[in-house]
């Protein structure tokens, strides 16, 4: 296997894996990381095919619901980036909540327990805001009391259980949650049916005369974009000790029906 040979030519580099590298996330992350000569970057992907690749990144392609792949590909390694999830705006999410939650949650348990068992140093999970309740309050890492906006139910489960059972690996792994509010910017996926809010707007002023809004246009966000969301990441990453959880939010406050608005204005 590669990690052998790679390991008996470099000593004192730090290996880094980035789970769902051909992702928004993953490839954001890959482009900052990518700079830093003493990093080895290890990167999976799974069906995508169209994707921006990196020369300096070995590229592994496989599926992190299969247990024995997780582990082969945590060995040897520094750093675990859990970048990979299966996502997709609301209304996806709607018809079909099941599936998010068993294969998100298959995948973080997989990737931990191989992640534990080959002794990888620091672990960094992407959670997400949903895991607060629904108000218009600024949350803090404490607020979440386990009632969740209704529309991600069953996903915000799946993100608390992730976050406890990393928890209860903190004394084998250094880890490090994050919970993004919403991330937009370069490499995300502009679909109607699978991107979120802002590409979603994006792709349908691009492509339809008549663009339908959902509801009343009156839900507030909190949106951050990707390069400096990255730069906190890594800033925080440096700065875990053992076990820490961090909120990552712009703090400003803006409605869909505002959002809606500034897209449109480039688009007359």
């Amino acid at each position: 296997f590669f990690y052998k040979k790679i390991n008996t030519k470099y000593k004192t580099v730090k290996k880094i894996l980035i789970l769902g590298g051909s992702g928004f996330v993953g490839t954001n992350l890959i482009s900052k990381l990518i700079t830093n000569k003493n990093y080895i970057i290890y990167a999976t992907y799974y069906r995508n095919k169209n994707f921006k690749k990196f020369k300096r990144v070995k590229y592994i392609k496989g599926n992190l619901l299969i247990p024995d792949f997780c582990k082969k590909i945590t060995k040897n390694i520094d750093e675990v980036y859990m970048c990979a999830a299966f996502t997709a705006g609301a209304k996806t999410i709607n018809k079909n909540p099941l599936k998010f939650v068993y294969d998100n949650t298959t995948m973080n348990l997989n990737i931990l327990k191989a992640s534990s068992k080959n002794k990888v140093k620091k672990f960094i999970f992407l959670s997400s805001s949903i895991v607060y309740p629904n108000s218009n309050k600024k949350m803090k890492e404490t607020d979440v009391n386990y009632t969740f906006f209704k529309k991600y139910n069953n996903v915000s489960w799946m993100k608390i259980y992730t976050e406890k059972v990393c928890e209860m690996y903190k004394n084998k792994i250094k880890i490090l949650i994050i919970r993004p509010s919403n991330l937009y910017g370069p490499h995300d996926k502009f679909d109607p049916e699978l991107s979120k809010v802002i590409p979603s707007l994006i792709y349908k002023f691009e492509n339809f005369k008549k663009v339908e809004i959902w509801g009343d246009g009156k839900d507030i966000k909190d949106f951050v974009f990707i390069d400096d969301f990255i730069n906190i990441l890594l800033k925080l990453k440096n700065k875990t000790k053992n076990f820490n959880v961090v909120n990552v939010a712009s703090g400003k406050q803006i409605t869909i029906l505002d959002l809606v608005n500034i897209i449109k204005s480039y688009y007359p």
